[in-house]
């Protein structure tokens, strides 16, 4: 899959002033729209959380023409998040979590689209977290781009 490297990078320039606001806005979606989500974070510093999603973030688009280093970045993000107790049934809400967020920073920038490439690239960075996951086959039976 092809990912609209431009569009990515300048939507993303344009909701990065207000970073603080996209990831408590996110943290927010999960824990209203997926209660059952919140475990995960029980023993979470959500402060340090939201700054990691927002490194995750800066990773993915500093390097969305280096598929090396996202290759190894996100397969590792990947293995970690099992350790976490993260299932592939939750990446789906998590994206749409994450879309929405995006989508309620970026306000009128917000177009059909940059969610598409949005919604493309989280498909991607999912396929890469779940390959470095290794889940066993029976528990990988979700469709990653299903956001």
């Amino acid at each position: 899959m092809s990912l609209n490297v431009e569009l990515l990078q300048s939507s993303f320039e344009q909701v990065k002033p207000a970073a603080t606001q996209l990831t408590s806005r996110f943290y927010e979606l999960i824990f209203t729209d997926y209660p059952d989500l919140k475990p995960l974070f029980a023993h979470t510093d959500m402060s340090e959380q939201r700054q990691k999603l927002l490194q995750s973030i800066v990773l993915v688009i500093d390097n969305l023409r280096a598929p090396e280093v996202l290759d190894r970045s996100l397969k590792g993000l990947g293995t970690r998040h099992v350790k976490y107790g993260v299932l592939p049934a939750h990446y789906p809400p998590i994206g749409q979590c994450l879309i929405k967020a995006l989508q309620e920073t970026a306000g009128t920038a917000w177009t059909p689209e940059v969610q598409q490439a949005w919604i493309e690239a989280y498909g991607a960075v999912t396929a890469l977290m779940l390959d470095g996951a290794n889940y066993p086959p029976e528990v990988l039976q979700i469709d990653p781009n299903a956001i």
